[in-house]
């Protein structure tokens, strides 16, 4: 299948000096204008940091579902939801998945649950969810910069923000339901999603009415545009349709770990009047805060209580 290139962004030209950071970030923009995702190449995560937090994950998952059920919190809040419990917005088959959120309590409060089965899981966890927030910011700073707003305009908006790193395990399920993906086609909630090289290809973008297949190598991230974005942006940075589809050959399981990067509840996501008139003048989304936004697609999504 052939499609157009999802554009390529230095982390490194976005830290320079020089003239190639205006060039990097100019790629950025334009590259979440157009398509709404870029690829991130290098990045400062640490690929050891990646391949322990994959490893600890993978035995967490394959732990009895027993076990796993007991880490279950309710209201979407962090921990481990089950197999099926998640369903795209306006798709009546649950999505193949389970998942474990880490998020800004579980960092903060000693007496959030993490697995016990898995001693390592905590530090790796805590490792990676740092070392991606911190490039995070720099993203945020980036996009700040080409949306012609102060440098920390998103900075702010993440700061103490409901972020969460989310590791999801797509079992290895011969006969699958008739109807269900992976992950059917949806579009991400937050601000922006970084998306490290998950352990099996399936992940794919609607980009001009054609499904284009993603898959990341070491050493790159996948980032793009969520709705709290594009609403902010009045539309101008795109927030694009994609999905997990399931194994074409063999049957085999698949990891991933993205990267959800929110505001702080309070945020309101009303398009900014600079960018309202950037994209013609017209509002193209209504006034709602952060939390109440989440609450109306955590609802749309039909997260079940053990999520």
């Amino acid at each position: 299948m052939t499609g157009p290139a999802i554009p390529v962004v230095s982390y490194r030209d976005l830290l320079s000096t020089t003239t190639a950071r205006p060039t990097a970030i100019a790629t950025l923009g334009q590259a979440l204008e157009e398509i709404g995702f870029f690829i991130l190449e290098p990045h400062p995560i640490s690929p050891e940091v990646v391949r322990r937090a994959y490893q600890v994950a993978g035995e967490f998952f394959a732990l009895p579902e027993s076990n796993k059920a007991q880490y279950s919190l309710p209201q979407h809040q962090g921990g481990f939801s089950s197999f099926g419990s998640e369903q795209a917005k306006g798709y009546t088959l649950p999505d193949l998945k389970e998942f474990w959120h880490v998020n800004h309590r579980h960092l903060l409060n000693s007496a959030s649950p993490w697995p016990q089965e898995v001693p390592s899981f905590r530090p790796v966890m805590t490792r990676l969810y740092q070392q991606l927030m911190a490039c995070a910011n720099v993203l945020l700073t980036a996009c700040a910069e080409y949306l012609g707003q102060p440098s920390d305009w998103l900075v702010a908006m993440a700061t103490g923000g409901d972020t969460v790193l989310r590791l999801v395990h797509y079992p290895a399920v011969g006969a699958n339901p008739v109807g269900s993906l992976r992950a059917a086609p949806h579009e991400d909630i937050n601000l922006i999603t970084l998306l490290c090289e998950a352990t099996a290809p399936g992940l794919e973008v609607l980009v001009q009415g054609q499904w284009l297949p993603v898959q990341t190598h070491p050493g790159q991230i996948v980032i793009d545009t969520g709705d709290m974005l594009q609403s902010l942006t009045n539309g101008l940075f795109k927030s694009t349709t994609h999905r997990v589809v399931n194994p074409r050959s063999g049957n085999q399981s698949r990891l991933s770990m993205p990267f959800f990067v929110h505001p702080r509840p309070e945020v309101d996501l009303t398009p900014l009047e600079s960018l309202v008139e950037r994209t013609g003048g017209l509002s193209q989304f209504p006034p709602i805060t952060a939390q109440a936004y989440l609450a109306q697609r955590l609802a749309e999504i039909q997260v079940g209580p053990a999520a």
